[in-house]
């Protein structure tokens, strides 16, 4: 078909005339989308036990219908369910993630989209849209159970006795919906058992489950600001019944296309081709362009979402100062949320020593400081949080709680691995929800708990799969670029993330191993705020080494964990987060010692920069702990010790010129 009667009028002078192929595998089925010669080519089928196979197959008969050669597709971008498992001999290829690729889809099918529902065989999904650019700015995935999806779907065709196509036309045709209360497919089977035998007809049992299933989608809809130009996407889409129910319980009419939507998809991933083909022509450097784009959106993002935060007035906003504090409770209570992380100038931090001791750290003054000062983030705070370690931290929080915004402080037990200690701070856990609801007026219940402990698993484990990239040789990201990523974890929602960070994690994965080595160095101690950067920017930009880890609480640390999601939310939170790497504060300090041995082993460290903050209790006191067992591992370590006055800094570069050159030469002997 053409493509003139498929693409967006506004956006058909985006797509050029370069041979492109965009694969969708789906769990159930797969689909491609061929761009060639101002045509528009499609093929499905179902998807098979080798993906790649299945790739293959769609591959062949689309060159069969367009009358072309292998060799004359320029660029292929997998995505979907079996994504991974796809390469194509002699074809540059890439895989982008299937939420990016629908979204893209149907933004060149209509310009205007602002919000997806995509269902297929063992997931839904709701994306929100940039109707500028056509990239995801939010979604929400249902991926517990196959509940509403196509899976559901057909095995209730299979008890109905009808095929998968004949299910949606046979619920348009009832005169009643019968109430269909189980979301899961093997207690559905008793429930449409019972319904047959009370005499409903099969066309009525359908549409009730038709209607169970866009339910269930609507309340993932509700979670995402729902905006016109709404449109269906993904194995479900063609199905009558389901769009009938979901147009019904949403209120808005889904769009149509002269393109089945099945192939969003792939035709989102045919346009992220054609968009990679032209890239790789016109770029001369290929890595640090992807490297560059990618943490620039990024940063985009985070920058967005701290000015957003600044300027809500419609819930309650809660910052919170250590790592200890379950993220997850705060965002399933419904306010905006935001860690304090900002170091201060000088004048922030003498502003803040008015009020606490001069022996305090740097950046528990700019805490201070930054209240005083009226900074826009902190000044428009409802409530401060602290599960509190360091003593130097409690003490600051107090003071903002008398000075400034109310605090709540929360007692983490120093012996994370006592029974007592973990029944303790389970109990400390609840009293923060019992806090946070009389914040909102809010119950926050276990299920939405638990939905965010799902979310933040798989938003740390994603960073933990881009910071192992640092184990190569060459690594596609400084360490600069990954504490840029923990920020963002402190800013954007768990769905934002998700989207962000897979497409990072696959465009870095692909950038070739190769090139010349740099000194690997990690980075060990106290606090690094945000804004202090210019250790990392004198080691990184000006003397030539790499940070590719860092042991440190706003760093990897933080990541290192998991949260048991089978178990009592309450207890999994309070195991998880004294499981985590813990603080030096945290008895014993032997527990902290192995961890940050442990990170210099698995990254190959050749060096470490241990940096605290002048008068820190925790890191300062025991640096000696540290240094040692370095030195243990034949790790060279240089001890920094700084604040943030900037006055030193031609000092400690002098300092790390000289370590750094002095570790060079032990290679090269």
């Amino acid at each position: 078909m053409k493509l003139q009667g498929v693409i967006d009028s506004r956006l058909i002078g985006e797509i050029d005339n370069n041979t492109v192929l965009g694969v969708d595998i789906g769990s159930r089925g797969a689909k491609a989308v061929l761009l060639h010669g101002g045509e528009l080519f499609v093929a499905q089928v179902p998807t098979g036990v080798n993906m790649q196979d299945t790739a293959d197959e769609l591959l062949d008969e689309l060159l069969e219908d367009a009358g072309i050669d292998r060799d004359q597709i320029r660029y292929i971008v997998g995505t979907g369910y079996g994504r991974i498992a796809l390469q194509f001999i002699k074809i540059p290829s890439e895989i982008v993630t299937e939420i990016s690729c629908h979204a893209m889809g149907a933004h060149y099918l209509n310009a205007d989209t602002r919000t997806i529902i995509d269902i297929g065989g063992q997931d839904s999904k709701t994306i929100q849209v940039d109707p500028k650019t056509g990239k995801v700015s939010k979604f929400i995935m249902n991926d517990k159970c196959a509940a509403g999806t196509g899976r559901f779907l057909e095995k209730a065709a299979s008890l109905l006795e009808y095929t998968i196509a004949e299910l949606g036309p046979a619920s348009l045709r009832a005169e009643s919906q019968p109430q269909i209360s189980s979301q899961c497919v093997v207690f559905a089977e008793s429930e449409i058992i019972s319904h047959r035998a009370r005499g409903e007809t099969r066309e009525a049992i359908a549409a009730g489950l038709h209607y169970a299933s866009a339910r269930r989608v609507r309340n993932l809809v509700s979670k995402i600001p729902l905006e016109g130009d709404l449109v269906f996407t993904g194995g479900v889409s063609n199905n009558v019944g389901m769009k009938k129910a979901l147009e019904d319980l949403i209120g808005l009419p889904i769009k149509s296309f002269n393109l089945d939507p099945v192939y969003a998809g792939a035709l989102g991933a045919a346009v992220y081709a054609q968009r990679f083909y032209s890239e790789d022509r016109k770029l001369d450097d290929e890595t640090d362009a992807i490297l560059k784009a990618d943490i620039s959106e990024i940063l985009k993002r985070t920058s967005e979402a701290e000015t957003s935060f600044i300027n809500r007035s419609d819930v309650k906003k809660v910052g919170y100062l250590c790592t200890y504090t379950p993220i997850e409770l705060l965002a399933a209570s419904g306010v905006a949320h935001t860690r304090l992380l900002k170091c201060g100038e000088p004048e922030v931090v003498s502003r803040g020593e008015l009020i606490t001791k001069s022996v305090f750290c740097d950046f528990t003054k700019s805490l201070l400081g930054h209240f005083a000062e009226k900074d826009p983030l902190h000044d428009g705070l409802d409530q401060v949080v602290t599960f509190y370690t360091c003593d130097s931290m409690k003490a600051t929080a107090e003071a903002i709680d008398n000075f400034f915004v109310p605090s709540l402080g929360y007692v983490v037990p120093r012996d994370g691995g006592r029974e007592a200690g973990r029944k303790f701070f389970r109990q400390q856990i609840l009293n923060f929800r019992t806090d946070l609801s009389r914040l909102t007026g809010k119950l926050i219940t276990d299920d939405e708990v638990s939905e965010q402990i799902q979310l933040y698993n798989q938003t740390r484990s994603l960073i933990r799969d881009i910071s192992a990239l640092r184990k190569r040789d060459n690594p596609p990201l400084s360490g600069r670029d990954f504490l840029e990523i923990t920020k963002a974890f402190y800013n954007l929602q768990p769905e934002e993330q998700l989207v962000l960070l897979e497409d990072v994690y696959l465009r870095l994965a692909s950038i070739p191993d190769t090139g010349a080595a740099p000194l690997r160095l990690m980075m060990a101690g106290g606090i690094v705020a945000d804004g202090d950067r210019r250790i990392i920017d004198m080691i990184e930009e000006e003397i030539g080494a790499r940070i590719v880890v860092e042991d440190h609480c706003a760093g990897l640390g933080a990541f290192y964990h998991d949260t048991d999601e089978k178990i009592d939310p309450w207890q999994a939170l309070a195991n998880a987060y004294l499981d985590q790497a813990p603080c030096a504060r945290q008895t014993p300090l032997s527990k902290r010692i192995d961890f940050s041995a442990k990170l210099a082993s698995e990254y190959r460290v050749q060096g470490v920069i241990y940096n605290y903050l002048k008068f820190c209790p925790c890191y300062g006191m025991a640096k000696h702990s540290f240094v040692r067992r370095f030195q243990d591992m034949d790790l060279p370590v240089l001890e920094l010790a700084s604040d943030y006055s900037q006055g030193d800094t031609g000092q400690i570069k002098t300092r790390l010129e000289a370590f750094v050159e002095v570790l060079t030469e032990k290679q090269e002997i």
